[in-house]
């Protein structure tokens, strides 16, 4: 997949800033095009604008901020002053070995690096420019396999948090004249010369307006392809369950750099969050309520079955890694919570901030919850096999009645499941990020087909791939930290000192 490469630049003329001030490519062009105004994005312009560049960031969103208005933004970092607040001792290299131990090696070892080794400056520059964190952080974890040190924290508005950071600063140099800011457009082509190197950009205004822009070094930073059903499926495998992305997480930047000569890799990484109860079955679909299935947060009382009503993992598992992995395992990436009566009225309930009222009546309004008076009804409501579904909590009865080792080496079992009514809530694996993304090195460049950079083209953030950073599961704070980190590599090295366009 590539486009037809341009000779030629057109002289396009710049549309209306829409933040004050504001750098103007002019004749010469831009030193740095960033394309995408988001989590990776912003640093990048910022840094760069900061040694001198003239900068365009390019925008599809209405704001920019992109999935720092959805996120967390958890992020972690050895070195930082939150630390250094509470007595941690940390370093890049305990740091590298933690994320490599919870990702099994999956991740990319370079990029992994990359990160551990200048997160700790990059949150502390956060920290300088009014971040701030939550109560008792770092912490070890929070919603996944935990640290072996505190290192991972929160900021007190989430990704706010960052994007509040990072705008001050951001508007300076837009006031100083070095970043140019144009919303709500799109870039549809890369610019290329006959030996390959990207030149530029094709932009396409709110008005539908083409425009050739000329810059020394482009960067892609337009987040993954989470909002794409199709894309996501061809480029992982498996079906989009949930729309949960940001909606403009619709893979532009993927197909760019595919049509710049890069290529695409991580889609064999996916990794399924469990837990989401869906809206309906009409995929991808809404959330309508979330069963984190966490161990560490709540102990599980229930079993888990999948499609044909057998158990498959064991569910009070210490690592959610585990239990991720074993839903990616079964059709559909479906699974069952199975309970009765006492154990409705005696565990913590299985959706946070739902009562057990609301748990118990849910099946009159969501075909996603059943309720029934015995286990072979409960297994033709939910649409699993009864005769099946009815030996398999048979046998996780007796087994515990009889003292024998749980079949899956279950430790917490603190009821057997036998007073009705018996209840069923059918839960789906999900994502919202995308694992693939296009192969860079360990400079950003994204590389074409024979691990050659392809000149001036450059990548970070999600349209890397979740996978780069991550591996194949979700390891604590290896998306928003790689990409505010790299932007700020990046940004500091993409031109060397004196050769701005002038």
């Amino acid at each position: 997949m590539r486009v037809k490469r341009r000779d030629f630049l057109g002289a396009g003329a710049g549309m209306a800033l829409l933040f004050a001030g504001g750098a103007r490519g002019g004749a010469g062009g831009y030193d740095v095009i960033v394309i995408g105004g988001g989590t990776s994005g912003i640093p990048t312009a910022l840094f760069a604008a900061q040694r001198g560049a003239r900068v365009l960031v390019l925008a599809k969103a209405s704001a920019l901020g992109g999935t720092l208005f959805w996120s967390s933004g958890q992020i972690a970092g050895a070195g930082t002053v939150f630390q250094q607040r509470l007595g941690i001792e940390d370093s890049p290299e305990a740091h590298f070995a933690d994320c490599m131990r919870i990702n099994r090696n999956s991740a990319d070892p370079t990029l992994t690096r990359l990160t551990v080794n200048h997160a700790g400056e990059t949150i502390n520059w956060l920290a300088r420019h009014g971040y701030e964190v939550l109560a008792g952080h770092p912490v070890t974890g929070i919603g996944h396999d935990h640290f072996k040190t505190r290192r991972y924290q929160q900021g007190v508005d989430n990704g706010l948090s960052i994007l509040n950071a990072f705008l001050p600063s951001f508007q300076a140099q837009v006031d100083a004249g070095r970043i140019e800011v144009r919303l709500g457009t799109e870039v549809v082509d890369l610019i290329q010369d006959r030996q390959g190197a990207v030149r530029g950009v094709v932009s396409r205004d709110p008005n539908h307006v083409l425009r050739d822009i000329e810059g020394r070094s482009i960067v892609l930073a337009t987040g993954g392809c989470a909002a794409n059903p199709r894309l996501f499926e061809e480029l992982h495998g498996v079906p989009l369950y949930a729309k949960t992305a940001y909606p403009t997480s619709m893979g532009a930047g993927l197909m760019l750099g595919l049509a710049a000569g890069g290529q695409i890799r991580g889609g064999n990484k996916y990794a399924s969050l469990p837990g989401l109860i869906p809206a309906d079955h009409q995929y991808p679909t809404s959330m309508h309520a979330f069963a984190p299935l966490h161990p560490e947060v709540r102990q599980p009382w229930e079993i888990l079955v999948n499609a044909r009503g057998e158990r498959f993992v064991q569910e009070d598992h210490p690592s959610v890694d585990h239990i991720e992995h074993g839903i990616v395992a079964q059709p559909g990436q479906r699974h069952w919570a199975i309970y009765d009566a006492k154990m409705l009225a005696q565990s913590p309930p299985i959706i946070p901030k739902w009562d057990r009222e609301r748990l118990a009546t849910e099946y009159l309004r969501s075909p996603m919850f059943t309720r029934a008076d015995n286990l072979t009804s409960l297994g033709l409501g939910a649409q699993l096999d009864p005769r099946v579904l009815s030996a398999t909590v048979a046998r996780y009865n007796k087994d515990l009645a009889e003292g024998y080792v749980d079949q899956f080496a279950r430790v917490h079992r603190p009821l057997p499941i036998v007073e009705p009514p018996f209840y069923a809530i059918e839960m789906q694996g999900w994502t919202l990020v995308s694992f693939a993304g296009l192969t860079v090195d360990g400079q950003l460049r994204v590389l074409d087909r024979d691990q050659q950079p392809i000149p001036n083209l450059y990548a970070l953030g999600e349209v890397i791939g979740a996978g780069a950073t991550s591996g194949n599961a979700y390891t604590n704070g290896m998306l928003v930290t790689p990409a505010i980190t790299f932007g700020r590599i990046l940004g500091q090295s993409i031109l060397p000192l004196g050769s701005r366009v002038v």
